[in-house]
């Protein structure tokens, strides 16, 4: 008897799922299918059922992780007057945990690289994403897209080399510097 509908689906969204995690951890290149396909409790064989090519999990990981970061962070902020709802998201963005929990934070700081030399079709995706991204930020921040892309940056770039130096201390002083200017950052309210 054939798998329903609903049956690959959910099977299909586990394997993007492990995917998520397992690029947002490790990268893509040292990720294979069958650690995928491990991850979300499945054998390798059953890939090709559900995608046409590794390419294609990376774009339907992509969209899903920055999918979950702008779910985390709205649910951080959303119990928050409009006016600290940026500040909160800084605050977590920039936190300690966010940093050292890989296979659940965003992609952007762990993948951006890999990304701009991957495939046009993981590039169209990774685009739409961070456009979805930027407009989710710039609605904090007065509906100001440069300034939205400003602090994204500043933020994936603070991220990044945090968790990138073995000092521990180093890596707490570019977290709460970045914040600090992140938040004078949306505090201005002059236009760019």
């Amino acid at each position: 008897m054939p798998y329903t509908q609903t049956h690959k689906m959910k099977v299909r969204e586990k394997i993007v799922g492990s995917a998520a995690e397992a690029f947002r951890k490790n990268g893509i290149k040292e990720v294979s299918v069958p650690q995928i396909m491990k991850g979300a409790g499945l054998t390798h064989g059953g890939f090709y059922a559900h995608f046409a090519n590794k390419d294609q999990l990376v774009a339907e990981a992509c969209r899903k992780a920055l999918e979950e970061t702008i779910d985390l962070l709205r649910s951080a902020a959303e119990h928050k007057a409009d006016d600290s709802k940026i500040q909160t998201v800084i605050d977590y963005y920039l936190s300690t945990a966010h940093r050292d929990m890989l296979e659940k934070s965003c992609i952007l700081p762990t993948l951006s690289s890999e990304i701009s030399r991957s495939s046009e079709d993981i590039r169209e995706t990774f685009t739409e994403e961070l456009t979805r991204f930027i407009s989710f930020i710039s609605g904090m921040v007065g509906n100001n897209d440069q300034k939205s892309m400003a602090l994204i940056s500043s933020m994936v770039g603070a991220l990044l080399l945090a968790r990138s130096v073995n000092d521990s201390e180093l890596s707490q002083n570019i977290l709460d510097a970045s914040k600090r200017y992140a938040k004078e950052l949306v505090s201005i309210h002059t236009s760019f």
